[in-house]
């Protein structure tokens, strides 16, 4: 992508109705976007259906849920789940008696790690392994899953997978020094991409992250064929992140999150759904706002540019509704902060000189600096200690108003897709949670579009 293409404008569902079929193709843990495009589907009366990434036994042999872990799971979901175990990535996958790329990763400390060479031809037999034992595991699900579409119905693929990371403890330690590290504890980003451990790392994010999507889209090529003879229509959406458009200095621009590691694989998931739709499939990737997750926590920092959405609702036509927001975000802080002091920090952050350079889109994702590390991480340090408890923040508050406006917008907006990659920038949440909420102005915590500048 050479510029961000915003979503602009606000629709509704016209396609999706009661029977039609929901299929979330990773399994739903704890906090992230999903739960909000679930909602949609649920509220449109369609059938849930889930799949499992499965788990490991005590010998790392893959296996369905149990009884109880099923039940549980399809709870949690709201739908059936189909117990047949697809999980993504090859760090625990190697040929019949040999080691596991997170077995060689074991085997690297702090002092080996950057010159440790890998040997690339057995690493790409772990991964044809993995691919196969996927692939092989979607087509059983697929065929599974068709038994249960009906004729007339239509059907909305919603694609959740991400991450990939391995469990080695010398990869966490470096994780930990790039993402939360400041001063003498800071480490380069360069350094890990450079490393033969980064490189095996970042082509595993590809594999979770994208390459599921592509294999989704071509293995339920025989559902969407039947679907669509009978008139009916399929849909594909993934969740992207490639920085978001925010309130800086008045105006929406464009910012990231340095240094976001996996930004390589939500590019190639951007480039597999610009192959589909270049093929006639309605594939299309929402790059969302930053948010709080279960795995962005790992990210010091990453919530500071989701705070001046309080600052977009405000400017997108906030009424009462959004003046509650503000005071239920600024109840969170301890006695003596208030908003405008978290506001003022995030403002001089902006403005700083060190971070100036990263509003560059074209140059997505740059390596983090010593200073823009120490900016960000400290900002972030100093903003959760305003808090009266850092397990109740603000980004929490924020968070779940994302969760709620990205369900409404992606679902809305697969009826009639616009293209194959979309930015869900602050400006068109605020409209959407403004609109969504004109008539609730006493609720508490649960214009026109400016433009968006790129640097």
């Amino acid at each position: 992508m050479k510029k961000p293409i915003a979503l602009e404008n606000i629709s509704e569902n016209t396609v999706f109705r009661k029977g039609d079929v929901f299929v979330l193709f990773g399994e739903l843990f704890g906090r992230g976007y999903a739960t909000g495009l679930l909602d949609q589907a649920r509220k449109a009366g369609m059938q849930i259906v889930g799949i499992t990434v499965g788990r490991r036994d005590e010998n790392n042999a893959l296996r369905p849920l149990t009884a109880d872990e099923l039940s549980e799971a399809e709870q949690r979901l709201g739908g059936a789940i189909i117990n047949i175990p697809v999980m993504a990535g090859f760090d625990l996958d190697a040929p019949a008696g040999g080691p596991t790329p997170t077995d060689l990763l074991a085997g690297l400390t702090l002092e080996s790690w950057e010159r440790e060479k890998f040997d690339w031809d057995y690493i790409d037999q772990c991964q044809a392994v993995a691919t196969d034992r996927f692939k092989s595991a979607v087509t059983k699900v697929m065929s599974v899953l068709d038994g249960m579409i009906e004729g007339g119905r239509n059907v909305f693929f919603a694609h959740t997978m991400a991450g990939g990371i391995p469990k080695a403890k010398v990869f966490l330690v470096v994780a930990n020094r790039i993402y939360k590290g400041t001063g003498a504890r800071h480490m380069s980003s360069q350094a890990l991409i450079e490393s033969d451990m980064g490189k095996l790392i970042l082509r595993n994010f590809d594999e979770v992250s994208a390459n599921t999507f592509r294999h989704l889209i071509d293995l339920s090529a025989g559902i969407r064929e039947r679907v669509e003879a009978a008139g009916g229509q399929v849909r594909y959406t993934a969740y992207g992140y490639h920085g978001t458009g925010i309130l800086i200095g008045g105006e929406y621009r464009w910012q990231t999150y340095t240094n976001y590691t996996q930004g390589y694989a939500k590019m190639r998931l951007e480039a597999i759904a610009e192959d589909a739709w270049s093929k006639g499939v309605k594939a299309s990737v929402y790059n969302c706002p930053e948010i709080r997750t279960n795995s962005s926590d790992v990210f010091t920092g990453i919530e500071l540019p989701l705070i001046p959405l309080l600052l977009a609702l405000k400017k997108e036509g906030g009424g009462a509704w959004a003046d509650a927001q503000w005071k239920s975000c600024e109840a969170l802080l301890g006695e003596g902060h208030t908003l405008d002091e978290v506001m003022k920090k995030i403002s001089t952050l902006q403005a700083s000189d060190v971070m100036v350079p990263f509003y560059d889109f074209s140059a997505w994702p740059m390596p983090n600096s010593q200073a823009q590390a120490d900016l960000t991480i400290g900002t972030s340090n100093e903003i959760t200690a305003m808090h009266r408890d850092n397990k109740t923040m603000i980004s929490d508050h924020l968070s779940a108003l994302v969760v709620e406006a990205t369900g409404r917008l992606i679902f809305g907006a697969s009826s009639n897709p616009q293209a194959p990659v979309q930015w869900l920038n602050h400006d068109v949440v605020a409209r959407c949670l403004n609109s969504a909420h004109a008539d609730m102005p006493a609720e508490g915590a649960n214009s026109s579009s400016a433009r968006l500048q790129v640097a």
